[in-house]
């Protein structure tokens, strides 16, 4: 089979197309035809140190779609030829080759009704997101919410979701992303290279702050965050986690939750990996019915991934990048 493989760590331009062996698929597991792949910026900062469990040459890869080819013992749970859709396992071969292995547990059906490149795009990201505002900050109507990265793939589902559930969205993005933000359902958007954002952010809020927050960008962004928070106030790590020492102990009483989606498989257990079907099914639901936009911004065959993982890299691609198969 066709397959991007790493010979060993460093930058995406060492990617390389390759032939590897079809993989049999284990007790639990299935193989998938590959349909399409999205891309991330795991991809990229995995091959630049990679992981100590590959088998080299590695292939990169983890928001894949594609139609089940053959089932492993023990699997009852799918069928051949059924179309799903999952986030991998980081420390297994991934979805930049025609065949892949997968976990049964961690698959979700993907609608008839949605396009094998729109599920792609939402696995990585869409799952960050949704674990974010649904699952750990619990946005509801009448929140008012901070999402940085607005623009990026876990920020523009973020805002997204949030506005889905009715809360008012601030988000920061470059002032020629404001109008494809606010498309998404921010109602203000904050230039974070030209302007102040926490003076930007009370003058939305009229001095209040912000019920959540969203931070995808590190640790120093998301410890000047908890200082936008209400009392009680709610912040979803994303990129790293805050400095709670800014915070004096017993007065905003912020909660503070990191957001960690492949350490289902690294530390989670059964019940950990399943839930990632659970959530990837109700996200390729709302795409399929329209209320979710897969953002995917552009398409490209297996042999332009490693110019569009550095194009990645430099943090100026808007919404999905995902790789298809002709």
């Amino acid at each position: 089979m066709r397959a991007l493989v790493l010979d060993r760590p460093g930058p995406c331009d060492t990617l390389r197309l390759s032939d590897l062996p079809v993989p049999e698929p284990g007790t639990g597991q299935v193989r998938i035809r590959v349909e399409a792949c999205g891309l991330n910026p795991s991809d990229y900062q995995r091959a630049a140190y990679g992981i100590p469990e590959w088998t080299w040459p590695a292939v990169l890869g983890l928001d894949v779609v594609g139609a089940v080819d053959a089932l492993g013992p023990e699997v009852t749970n799918v069928s051949t030829g059924q179309r799903v859709a999952y986030h991998a396992d980081i420390r297994e071969r991934g979805g930049f080759a025609e065949y892949t292995l997968a976990d049964a547990q961690v698959l979700a059906p993907v609608p008839t009704a949605l396009e094998p490149t729109d599920a792609a795009a939402l696995p990585s990201a869409g799952l960050t997101a949704y674990q974010a505002v649904v699952r750990r900050l619990h946005v509801t109507a009448g929140d008012t919410v901070l999402v940085t990265g607005g623009a990026g793939g876990v920020g523009g589902f973020a805002v997204q979701l949030a506005a889905l559930a009715g809360a008012r969205v601030l988000a920061t993005a470059s002032a020629h992303n404001t109008v494809h933000v606010k498309g998404l359902g921010a109602e203000a958007v904050v230039d974070h290279r030209t302007e102040d954002v926490p003076s930007r952010v009370r003058e939305w809020t009229g001095g209040r702050g912000v019920d959540a927050v969203v931070d995808t960008v590190g640790p120093d962004s998301a410890t000047a965050n908890l200082g936008l928070l209400v009392h009680g106030g709610r912040l979803a790590a994303i990129a790293g986690r805050p400095d709670l020492s800014v915070v004096p102990p017993f007065s905003m009483a912020p909660s503070v939750h990191e957001i960690a989606l492949g350490a289902a498989y690294t530390v989670g257990d059964e019940r950990s990996r399943r839930q990632l079907s659970t959530m990837l099914t109700e996200l390729l639901g709302m795409a399929a019915d329209g209320r979710l936009d897969p953002m995917v911004t552009r398409t490209l065959p297996l042999e332009d991934v490693p110019a569009a993982l550095t194009e990645l890299s430099g943090r100026r691609v808007r919404g999905k990048l995902v790789q298809v198969f002709a």
